[in-house]
């Protein structure tokens, strides 16, 4: 799959020295690479409890997908803003119809980042989506943006790695400028905040969202467009997970609605490394992978998709400039 590409740059990111990720810069504070408690003492699970196995030491979970049901689970805790990671091993072999979720949210279900269930028609959302394919063909990675209850703003990716073989770290950033999509500290996708319109823009800045993950069918779209079905032959289907971690704003479940906790203010501490200026824009290196990766890996971009959007979305002209 590598072809002539070349490696992206993570020289800058490499002297940054986190345990999982730093999605922002290196200007993290140690506590930011502190070790994860285990998957229990963060998450519960959402769906078929028999469909999760979990590792001797409680750190691993592995979600099983079969022809009766998937499985999925999400944070305890509700998080406003923030730097959110996990490293998943995808489902290997034949995995066409097979998606893999990790994803922010104000909830619903799959593997994303959400707000409450109660607010899934207006819902938040932050995606990462893994598309299975058949056995040799390179899975695809689909980012999306839901605000209000509003999508469509889809991105895929290739990925220059078999994400397969080994854990790779998959990363969001979230804070009051851009969300930011990382994978293996490369930002694949900068996703920019309006300034000019704080309220009425596509951006969530107000719900708190849990952290969601899971694996189910969805052969009627994400391989081939549905042409590929799901080979039950070939269940069950594994995705494993491991080294989760939040440096966020947590919101505590006595929280009313709209009463925020203090750390959600703007500049509430320098604490809040993911919302201070050097977390604002992508450092000199991270522009050249992000560079790097749209040159060569960008499959699909809802900017770009002139049948959609024949007037582009306005965040698409605030995408910072490719290097």
């Amino acid at each position: 799959m590598m072809g002539s590409r070349r490696r992206p740059l993570v020289t800058a990111l490499l002297a940054c020295a986190a345990a999982i990720i730093i999605v922002a810069s290196c200007a993290a504070p140690d506590n930011a690479t502190a070790a994860a408690p285990s998957f229990g003492d963060n998450f519960e699970i959402t769906g078929a409890e028999d469909h999760v196995k979990t590792s001797p030491d409680g750190q691993t979970w592995y979600l099983y997908l079969d022809n009766k049901t998937g499985v999925g689970f999400q944070t305890k805790q509700r998080y406003l803003f923030g730097w959110f990671s996990m490293k998943l091993k995808l489902v290997g072999n034949d995995s066409a119809g097979v998606v893999t979720a990790y994803y922010v949210r104000v909830p619903s279900s799959s593997n994303q980042m959400c707000s409450d269930v109660d607010a899934a028609p207006q819902r938040d959302e932050l995606d990462f989506e893994f598309l299975g394919n058949r056995t040799g063909q390179p899975y695809i990675i689909q980012t999306n943006v839901y605000h209000n209850g509003v999508g469509g703003r889809e991105m895929r990716h290739s990925l220059w790695f078999d994400p397969t073989a080994d854990f790779h770290t998959y990363s969001i950033l979230w804070n009051t400028k851009h969300i930011v999509f990382f994978v293996d500290k490369v930002a694949i996708r900068v996703y920019p905040n309006n300034a000019a319109k704080p309220v009425n823009g596509f951006f969530p800045t107000a719900k708190p969202m849990y952290v969601f993950s899971s694996i189910w069918n969805a052969d009627d779209w994400a391989t081939r467009g549905g042409l590929e079905k799901t080979d039950w032959a070939k269940a069950p289907f594994v995705s494993s997970y491991r080294d989760f971690a939040a440096d966020s704003c947590a919101w505590p479940s006595s929280s009313a609605p709209g009463a925020p906790p203090a750390c959600a203010a703007a500049n509430a501490s320098a604490d809040r490394w993911w919302d201070q200026p050097p977390a604002w824009a992508l450092d000199d290196a991270q522009r050249k992978d992000a560079a790097w990766v749209a040159r060569n890996l960008v499959i699909y971009d809802y900017c770009a998709d002139r049948d959609r959007f024949p007037a582009p979305p306005e965040e698409c002209a605030l995408r910072p400039p490719a290097s």
